[in-house]
């Protein structure tokens, strides 16, 4: 693997018969999680095909000719021709091996394919999910010398990454992105000593043997698991949802807000996202029309007020979307007076929804046990059904699901285990 500037790019890049290149920076978590998947890729594919790095803020001008705009982005070549996706954020390896293989014959894919040897480590704690609760706990586990391995398909700071400010966590007087809180915890739990396993494939868990295998062939084997997955927005599943969703449907005002400036949309909801993401995405929009099933919002008063005084906000209370459908460039939102029955259509740019959340439990298959609406149940210590298992942050069954709910979890949970494994 080679690192290059500009004046190099024609020689090392173009010039080859393969090639493929990481635009990165400094002080970049998505580019720290992907280098040491680009190195060991390197290793495999690299007497094939030519791994290059290029830094991408001091060799602005290429970047910007290549279209390259953020970090980390991976681009691949073939006979001096850009071939193949543009790879960025998050990206896992197996997109990048699936690209990588692209570029050679069957036969070579064989031979590459062949170097790859099953790899086992071992840990104290092995912690599914990034987000605050799973960002706590190992902070927790490392400070009492237990060696502790954070494991998350995605970058580490869970939803709080895609909250736009956090407006109550102690210890900052004014509103702090969420972001920036993500990356605070997360570099606390490195300076401690945490090992970062994030933006993988995870293949399977196997809680009872305190097993996880990612990227198809590397094993982590533990002595005790938490799983902090968190919870992912809740869809409606109603006609239309599924076929729109990210094509006028979005889930994430932070995400998606800044593409409907001087539009107008649709948010479905009247809890706090609902209420304080509106308050947000009408920084950018003309108007937003708020479709709630209750007769008054659910959110927090100060949330409240703030929606009331937001001109840009019109609330159609005791309504309930029933489908969704495109025509043209517009949404058309199907929706049904509760007390009537009365349907209309409501004509906008986009749809925000926020009807709740749901857990991440999709890679869980063993029998664990769960309130009525699938959120593992835990006892004072965070312990769930299963031996050595524990639970703790938005995956957990209880009243309240806040950061800082999150954060208690994940502290309870550690102080039990390395008690336990004193």
């Amino acid at each position: 693997m080679l690192e290059i500037q500009s004046e190099d790019f024609e020689r090392e890049v173009l010039q080859k018969e393969r090639a493929v290149v990481d635009f990165y920076s400094t002080e970049c978590p998505p580019c720290e999680a992907l280098a040491p998947k680009f190195e060991e890729l390197s290793r495999l594919y690299g007497d094939k095909i030519h791994f290059v790095k290029i830094f991408r803020q001091g060799n602005r001008e290429l970047a910007s000719r290549l279209g390259v705009s953020s970090s980390p982005t991976v681009l691949f070549f073939k006979n001096g021709k850009q071939t193949g996706e543009v790879l960025t954020g998050a990206i896992k390896k197996s997109d990048i091996s699936r690209h990588l293989d692209s570029l050679l014959s069957a036969d070579e894919q064989l031979v590459v394919h062949a170097r790859i040897k099953p790899v086992q480590s071992s840990c104290d704690v092995l912690i599914l999910g990034g987000g605050p609760a799973a960002l706590t706990a190992s902070i927790y586990l490392a400070q009492a010398k237990l060696k502790t391995v954070v494991v998350d398909t995605g970058l580490a700071g869970g939803q709080v990454s895609f909250t736009h400010k956090v407006s109550n966590y102690p210890g900052f007087p004014d509103p702090l992105a969420g972001y920036e809180l993500a990356y605070r915890m997360t570099e606390q739990a490195k300076k401690a000593g945490v090992v970062m396993r994030l933006a993988v494939d995870v293949t399977s868990v196997d809680l009872n043997n305190k097993q996880v295998i990612i990227d198809d062939n590397e094993t982590l084997v533990a002595k005790r698991i938490i799983i902090a997955t968190g919870a992912s927005p809740r869809p409606l599943n109603i006609p239309g949802e599924k076929e729109l969703k990210g094509k006028g449907i979005s889930y994430c005002a932070t995400c998606d807000a800044k593409y409907y400036q001087n539009k107008e949309v649709v948010v479905i909801g009247g809890g706090n996202s609902a209420v304080e993401e509106s308050d947000f995405i009408s920084r950018f929009v003309a108007s937003i029309t708020m479709v709630h099933q209750f007769d008054a919002l659910t959110a927090n008063k100060e949330a409240q007020e703030k929606c009331f005084a937001n001109e840009k906000i019109k609330i159609l209370f005791l309504h309930e979307p029933r489908a969704f459908e495109k025509k043209e460039d517009k949404i058309i939102t199907l929706v049904e007076h509760l007390p009537t029955g009365e349907k209309k259509q409501l004509v906008s740019d986009g749809v925000f929804v926020f009807a709740g959340m749901r857990p991440n439990l999709e890679m869980i298959k063993e029998k664990i046990a769960m309130d009525e609406w699938g959120y593992i149940k835990t006892d004072d210590d965070m312990h769930t059904s299963i031996a050595g298992v524990f639970a703790a942050g938005d995956v957990v069954s209880k009243k309240y699901r806040q950061i800082t709910t999150a954060v208690a979890d994940g502290t309870i949970a550690a102080m039990a285990i390395s008690k336990e494994l004193q």
